[in-house]
């Protein structure tokens, strides 16, 4: 089912009206509205926000379903964490299909309509990572969109194998290339990167590099890309995750790299993490540079928290950024769905006539009031078919 009468719904802080969708698209948003033959769903005044869009997430790697996970590794050697990871992946036995089907309905139950998930590429693993999340992509193509990312979370030049591997997944059908910490991880970052924007020029595809690396060290690689970036005319193509040494001190040091961003229409993916340094997202959006965001890892072998909920990530968003201001608490839910899905080059999610039929319906007074309160999920719409109600999936996970 591709069409849907919503009625009684408040768009926003707005007076209750109807949106009908038809072919998958808002068609009309009016008080009154009739579709004979056209299901209908009673908002009872619920207020209807855009379908949200997690654009960072890692599918494969979530343990929802499983025993609890006890962590002894902690967060300050973060090769400890990715070999750590990578021998429970093989202890435990994970079905990468199995974990991110029950990860992805657990996001799409909270009203996400778009995912962008890096996934696991290394010597180890090999493709299976994949093959796991393109089956979830597939079996839930009604449900939640599913982008993916080669993502060489082990190291790419240090271990052997790897670039031909990644070279293998963009073949098979993954979206864009990822990338990591080119000084940090492999310790070469001329090495990474030649083998990342080789692979992109190759198969046509845009970059999403994940760049935890901080201050200085962290410029230095942002710089590189963005030189490979213009050499290749690779404008809109690319896009930094994390980009934490965008949150160092320094002022002028930190404008001139937005300037340059801007210029290249690089696109910034952001968790708002309390912990370290971010990206501040109205100096971003000054420089007018897109901007979405993502709950990275849910309850996995990095960390307990998360719950895929982007609504709550809103929040997040606002408390990182001091948000305070309703129209600006409203931006940071826009970078959680309509603003997410431009920077990852998708059509805007916006309740608005011609924009996807990506609907959710959320219990609140105002909209501020739900994201604070990251109000229960009445209804979930995407694309004009119904796939959550009462913050349950309608499909089952295994």
């Amino acid at each position: 089912m591709t069409s849907l009468l919503i009625k009684n719904a408040h768009i926003g802080d707005g007076e209750r009206t109807d949106i009908l969708i038809r072919d998958g698209r808002i068609s009309e948003i009016a008080p009154g509205l009739e579709a004979p033959g056209v299901a209908t769903e009673d908002a009872v005044g619920a207020i209807a926000i855009p379908g949200l869009v997690d654009a960072h997430t890692h599918l494969d790697k979530s343990l929802i379903g499983w025993l609890w996970y006890k962590n002894d590794i902690g967060g300050g050697n973060l090769m400890a964490m990715i070999d750590n990871e990578r021998a429970m992946k093989a202890r435990l036995g994970l079905d990468p299909h199995v974990q991110s089907m029950r990860h992805a309905l657990q996001t799409a139950a909270y009203g996400a309509t778009l995912i962008r998930s890096h996934v696991d590429i290394d010597t180890d693993g090999g493709l299976r990572a994949l093959e796991g999340v393109m089956q979830t992509a597939d079996k839930l193509a009604d449900v939640v969109e599913i982008e993916t990312v080669a993502f060489p979370q082990s190291g790419l030049t240090i271990r052997e194998g790897t670039a031909e591997l990644m070279d293998q997944a963009l073949a098979m059908g993954a979206d864009l290339v990822g990338g990591l910490d080119p000084c940090g991880v492999d310790r070469d970052p001329k090495g990474h990167l030649d083998v990342v924007f080789d692979l992109a020029e190759k198969h046509g595809k845009g970059v999403d590099i994940h760049l935890h690396e901080r201050g200085e060290m962290g410029m230095f690689s942002m710089e590189e890309i963005l030189t490979r970036a213009e050499a290749l005319d690779m404008t809109g193509l690319v896009t930094i995750s994390h980009a934490f040494c965008l949150g160092m001190n320094d002022y002028q040091r930190v404008e001139a790299m937005l300037a340059r961003l801007a210029a290249l229409d690089v696109r910034i993916m952001t968790t708002a993490p309390a912990s370290s340094p971010a990206p501040m997202v109205k100096q971003l959006m000054a420089h007018g540079i897109r901007i979405g965001a993502g709950n990275d890892g849910i309850q996995d072998t990095w960390g307990p928290y998360g719950n895929g909920d982007m609504l709550e990530r809103a929040k997040f968003i606002g408390l990182r950024n001091n948000l305070r201001m309703d129209s600006e608490v409203k931006t940071a839910l826009d970078i959680c769905a309509g603003g997410g899905a431009e920077a990852m080059a998708k059509p805007r999610r916006a309740l608005e006539v011609g924009a996807p039929g990506d609907v959710v319906l959320v219990r609140g007074e105002t909209v501020v009031q739900a994201v604070v309160n990251h109000a229960p999920r009445q209804l979930v719409v995407k694309g004009g078919h119904v796939t959550a109600r009462d913050g349950k999936p309608l499909m089952e996970a295994p």
